[in-house]
This record gives structure tokens, sequence and C-alpha cells, in this order.
């Protein structure tokens, strides 16, 4: 085992990829000479060249097309983008091609392209550099979407995102780059579609993804000081979504409550709220609560933008309206 950082394990994923399948290769804004934007291509230029490792114009609409037809004609791309928020210049050629080829074609084509970057907040970087995207991409067919909270995960994950044979969303975090956790030496991948079971507990479940898993783990830390013992549900993909783990958890707690960075109205926690009261209703001791970001686009200023992300205390509420401990 060895102590890595998130940028790493996303380095070390690729670079394995890379050297077992010279068909997968990487593209996107500095991702070759600046070695990525955020570090976590560095080193693949000098290691496998130019012709691996492209370095491509600020033009997310047409390297994500090059990409998918690169995919489309065997290759396994992988395209960085700087963050999501650039990405939805690129839509169209994600939604409506990468997306639906493979069913337009009866499944002669495959589209086996990973489309990866930071999403969501990370700090004071404006409205439109703070978009959450799991419930967006999630909402179409055709698309694989992955959000992992840890580097461990990030690692198992990519690696198998890259040789899947349908396009995957793979979405991480600015501010989760620097996070650094033991990471097994030996090669694993992680199987997509399997939400982990990170805190045994008997009084509430809380699925929480990505970043916000920690904000939801901080609250489960400072809940158990008071006597509740939370379970802790990381789901890791957003689609497919392991619902059974979620579900077999609330008949044991009967009572939920969704934490997830994607805003309330048609947001991730609305989808698996909505699936637990159909599923899970006769379990249940309160309504499903959730935990978001507000139907409001993100503030500049500091004290309103900290008032805009949720933090543990809004988590910790959430549980005790719950528990009834309010």
């Amino acid at each position: 085992m060895a102590q890595k950082q998130f940028r790493e394990v996303i380095r070390d994923a690729l670079r394995e990829e890379m050297e077992r399948d010279e068909n997968v290769f990487v593209m996107g804004e500095e991702v070759a000479e600046y070695n990525g934007a955020y570090k976590a291509t560095q080193g693949l230029l000098d290691q496998f060249g130019d012709k691996r490792v492209l370095d491509t114009p600020i033009s997310e609409l047409g390297f994500a097309g090059l990409g998918v037809g690169a995919a489309m004609n065997g290759l396994r791309p992988v395209v960085e983008f700087m963050t999501f928020n650039f990405a939805v210049v690129g839509v169209d050629q994600i939604v409506n091609n990468a997306a639906k080829i493979r069913q337009m074609s009866g499944g002669q084509i495959k589209i086996p392209i990973v489309f990866r970057g930071p999403n969501g907040s990370a700090g004071q970087l404006g409205a439109t550099h703070s978009t959450a995207f799991e419930a967006f991409y999630a909402h179409f067919p055709g698309l694989i979407t992955i959000h992992p909270s840890d580097p461990y995960d990030a690692k198992g994950l990519l690696k198998a995102a890259i040789r899947d044979d349908n396009p995957v969303i793979f979405l991480e975090s600015e501010q989760m780059y620097g996070m650094k956790q033991e990471v097994p030496d030996e090669e694993y991948l992680l199987p997509i579609g399997q939400a982990k079971i990170k805190r045994e507990g008997t009084d509430v479940t809380i699925v929480a993804d990505g970043k916000f898993f920690h904000i939801a783990k901080q609250a489960a830390d400072q809940l158990a000081k008071d006597g509740v013992e939370v379970e802790l549900i990381d789901p890791r993909t957003i689609k497919p979504f392991d619902m059974k783990t979620v579900i077999d958890s609330v008949k044991k707690t009967n009572r939920c409550v969704v934490v997830n960075e994607s805003h309330p109205f048609g947001g991730v926690a609305a989808e698996v709220g909505f699936q637990i009261q159909r599923d899970a209703f006769d379990y249940l001791d309160a309504p499903v609560l959730r935990v978001t970001t507000p139907d409001v686009p993100a503030p500049f200023s500091k004290k309103l933008f900290d008032l805009w992300l949720p933090g543990p205390k809004q988590v910790i509420d959430a549980v005790n309206a719950v528990t009834y401990r309010t």
C-alpha cells in the first residue's frame, strides 16, 4: 500500500491502461505540454509521446467529436475536460452521438470512450464554473456516470471505465485532487454500478457521493458523539445506481437522508428519494429528506457562497428531523 493523492491515482490508472492497451490515448486542453491543468496527466507525454497524449485547441465540441469518431473506429480515447462546466459546449457530441450510436447501429458500433475532469463547485469561481453535472448526464440513456469520493475508488473505477465498451462520464472534483489515501501497489479494478457501505449503522441511512460524501462523513462522526449511528453509503456510480444496497439499508434503519451536490429539482437526491418511497415505503418511519445545493446559481461572494454550499450542519439537521430529535 502507498499513500497517493487523488490526482496521482488518476495518472496511475491512465498510465497502466495505456501500457496495457496501445489503443488507449489521452487528449484535452493542456494535458500534454502543461501536464494537465490539475497535473493528472503529468509525465504521460514523456512516456507515450504526442501521438497518444494530445493537446487540443480550446474547442470542446471539436475534440469531444474527435474522441467519439476515434472510439467508433476501435480506439479507446480518454477525453479530459478542464472542467465539466466547459463540457457543456460539447454536449451534442456526448448525448446525441456518444450515448446513442451503439443503440442506433443495432449494437454494431461500440463507443469505448471516457470523458473525465472536475465537476461541481470549487470555491469562489462564479456561477458558470460551479455546476454539478452528475444528475444531468445520468438523465441520458447510453451514458455511464461515475462519481468517486476517494483515491482508492477513483483508480479502480477509472480503469474499469477505460475497459468498458460504452461511453463513461467520470466526474472528479478540483477540491479532491490533493486528497491522500492508501492505495494498493498491485493492479485492481472495481465493478461499475456497485455501491459501498463505508460506515455501518442502525439509526439512519445517509447516501452521499463525490465530495459531498465527506460532508456527510463529518456529520456522521458528530452524530455518533450524540448516540446516533449512521449507516453511510457511497453509491460511487450514479448511473447505473445500486438501489438494492440503499433499499436493504433503509429496511434496516427505517430512515434516510440523501446528500448530493446537484440542485433539488430533478437531481440525484430526487430520484433516489422517489425510488426509496416506491420500493421501501412500508419500512419508512419518516419521510426521506435530502441535502443539496439550493435552486439558485452559485454566488461569487464568499459569505453568500458559504451559505449556498451545504455543510455538515445541514446534514445533521436533516438526520435530527428524520429521527425526530428536533
